[in-house]
């Protein structure tokens, strides 16, 4: 009986060895690797907000107008420096500066939180006008207390001559790895990432009617987990967008600086960001 089991035992030991050498184990793939986004845009990156980590670029340090990004740096001094609850008047100034507007008008009171709401989310000229008046007494003031806050966060390629954005061949740039910095240091203040998030609003004035006005971020809509941050367009800059997204904890900033087509690649961009990250551990 003893001889049998044993017999038995050596046959099977036998059989798992045979198994094994005829099945070997499973090496494990490597990650997926995933090309670049190939984009059409004159200057582009991809960065992760928190640790600032840059995960694809094209000419990122490459000065270049901003068009109305310039707003999330408007947007910022104004979060840090401003009383929400605070009363602006609107200037006659501030309600005549051109191109994309809130449709403030001379005398509007409105809060400095509902001017933000509006200016962020339609990209209003003439919100930050009015902002920057409110902010630092007049437009000129507003402007250095701007470059000087660029300067506190290192961009060393950035400069502006106004809190919107309207193109100025001299002394109004940055790159798009800058404005990737400010939207980033913006992200970490709760107000700002609220803002920028907004897809709807409705804007209470004081002395007039309610205004319902939405987003020109249109990744908002779109993309999952997209969370801000701000369209940009002026026919010297092209089309211009910074977004931001979020996905496991992971926020990502994009950028693209002069893309015809940035509504397409942009979601390109943070594909590749995302599986740069989370979906390539």
């Amino acid at each position: 009986m003893f001889r049998r089991t044993l017999s038995m035992l050596f046959i099977a030991v036998f059989l798992l060895q045979a198994i094994a050498i005829a099945s070997p184990p499973k090496v494990l793939a490597p990650p997926m690797t995933v090309a670049p986004p190939a984009i059409g845009a004159e200057a582009a990156v991809v960065m992760v907000a928190r640790t600032r980590q840059v995960l694809f670029g094209q000419n990122q340090n490459t000065v270049m107008y901003p068009a109305s990004t310039t707003k999330m740096m408007t947007l910022l001094l104004a979060l840090e420096r401003g009383n929400l609850d605070s009363v602006v008047t609107v200037s006659s100034r501030a309600a005549a500066c051109e191109e994309s507007s809130l449709g403030l008008r001379p005398g509007d009171q409105i809060t400095l939180r509902e001017l933000l709401f509006g200016m962020i989310i339609v990209s209003g000229n003439d919100a930050a006008e009015a902002v920057a008046e409110h902010i630092a007494g007049s437009v000129p003031a507003f402007v250095r207390l701007m470059n000087a806050r660029a300067e506190t966060m290192g961009l060393k390629n950035t400069h502006f001559s106004n809190p919107h954005g309207l193109p100025d061949p001299v002394n109004h740039y940055s790159t798009a790895y800058d404005l990737a910095q400010i939207a980033a240091t913006g992200m970490q203040n709760p107000m700002f990432a609220r803002m920028v998030s907004t897809a709807d609003y409705t804007v209470s004035f004081i002395n007039r009617g309610p205004l319902k006005v939405s987003t020109t971020n249109k990744l908002l809509r779109t993309y999952e987990g997209a969370n801000g941050v701000k369209t940009g367009y002026t026919e010297a800059a092209g089309d211009c967008l910074v977004a931001g997204a979020k996905r496991r904890d992971v926020q990502l900033i994009a950028v693209v600086l002069n893309d015809d087509d940035r509504w397409t690649d942009v979601p390109k961009m943070l594909d590749y960001g995302f599986q740069q990250t989370i979906y390539n551990q």
